[in-house]
Parts: structure tokens; sequence; C-alpha cells
């Protein structure tokens, strides 16, 4: 089965609505929105319409992250210590309840969780990471996990095996090495500037397999013009690429 979407509304809602049925809210990552503004979105999309959505920034990433600037909340300097980098603390937890809340409001089957490069395969990140999934409520949510930086295909997949996590990647860059579904995100070819070309998107439904729940959520430029292009594409019986 394949979703075929983009991370983030980059056109109108309506128009969006009107040619995608999932989209991987980017705003959650950043500030977590209020209960209304969740039912509301909830509301004007279509009954079958799916929510993907990032964990809230301050269970992945410390406040020195520069996606920090767009946090609405104050974080008293003597309590920066507590957050990020899955750390096993009240902060963090509070942060995943309040993701987790909602997820439930908007019906969301599946939560990404993105750290950055600086969350390094160190003793401590693991244990952290370890404690932190063991510990919470899934709430028989899908959790999936998009490492950055100098991980190890097999701390990767230790990781998600025995955490029961989905790895996160793009297809053009890695292969999934664990997970209950297949999640793709990507972020172009060489940079976010990159639109992808009918060859590529042939490559693309090569890398979705037909008996596996794959996502396709594009996040470049073009991602718009690019996924449609891949939903026309593996909507064709043909199969061939379009110039």
């Amino acid at each position: 089965m394949l979703k075929i979407g983009c991370s983030g509304f980059p056109v109108s809602r309506k128009r969006y609505f009107d040619s995608f049925r999932v989209v991987e809210l980017q705003e959650t990552f950043y500030q977590m929105p209020s209960t209304e503004l969740a039912k509301k979105w909830r509301r004007e999309a279509p009954e079958d319409f799916e929510y993907t959505l990032k964990a809230w920034q301050l269970i992945t990433h410390e406040p020195k992250s520069p996606t920090y600037r767009r946090l609405k909340i104050k974080i008293p300097e003597k309590k920066k210590q507590d957050y990020g980098s899955f750390k096993p603390t009240d902060e963090i937890f509070e942060a995943w309840q309040r993701t987790s809340e909602i997820a439930s409001i908007l019906r969301a089957k599946v939560i990404i969780f993105q750290s950055p490069p600086s969350f390094i395969p160190s003793w401590e990140n693991k244990k952290n990471m370890q404690r932190f999934f063991k510990t919470i409520n899934r709430h028989n949510l899908i959790l999936c996990w998009e490492p950055r930086g100098s991980w190890s295909p097999e701390d990767i997949r230790a990781l998600c095996r025995g955490l029961d996590l989905v790895h996160v990647v793009d297809p053009f860059k890695d292969s999934p090495l664990y997970g209950s579904i297949i999640y793709y995100r990507l972020h172009g070819i060489g940079g976010l500037r990159y639109k992808y070309t009918p060859e590529d998107l042939k490559r693309l439904h090569d890398l979705c397999p037909e008996d596996r729940i794959v996502y396709v959520m594009f996040n470049n430029v073009f991602m718009f013009e690019d996924a449609l292009s891949f939903k026309d594409y593996s909507s064709s019986p043909s199969k061939e690429p379009q110039s």
C-alpha cells in the first residue's frame, strides 16, 4: 500500500486535500499546537485523510539547536540540560505526553523522531533511547526514527529491533534496516533544491515493495510537483517515465 505526500503543506490546505491523502506535519516539531488548533486541523481535513507528525523537538534536540528559535515557550537556563537527546527527564516525558495527545486528536498513526547530527552513537545516547522508548506509553502508535550523522547500520538495526522502531531513510541515500512499515523522507538528491526526474521516480517506485505499507514523503523545494508526478507515475498502468 503506497502512501504519497509531502512534509508539510507546500500549497493551500484545500488544494493539498484535493491531491493527497496523507501529510507529514512539520509544525509539531517546532511547537506543539493548542488542542483547539489540532481539532481544527482534523475537522478541516477529509474523513479519510491521514496525518503523520514529527515528535516535538524538546525530545530529540537540545536547546542549543537553532530550531529552538521557533519554540514559543521560554526554557530557563538552569533547565536547558533537561531537554533533548531522549534524556529520561520529566520535561521530556511531558513533551512526549503532549506529542501523543496531539496525535490522538489528529487520529495519527505514525510519529517520526528525527535526531540531529550532533546526536552521536555514544553509550549515553543509546542508553537514553532505550530508557525513553521502554518507558513511554506508545498508545499503539507506530514510532519511527530518522538518525542522522555517524550511526552505523549495526547500531541502527540493533536499536530499531530492540525498541520496535521503524528506520526512516531517504531511499536515494540509504536502505531501511528495520520496521513494520517503510517510511521514506526524500530530501532531494544533493540538496533541497533538487527536482526529481522521471528516471528518479521510476527508481523510487522500484524501491517500494508491493507487499508492504510504504510512506513516500517528499521534503524538497519542489515537493508538491514531485509528489504529484510520483502519484501519477505510480497509478499509471504502463509505468513508463513521462518527460
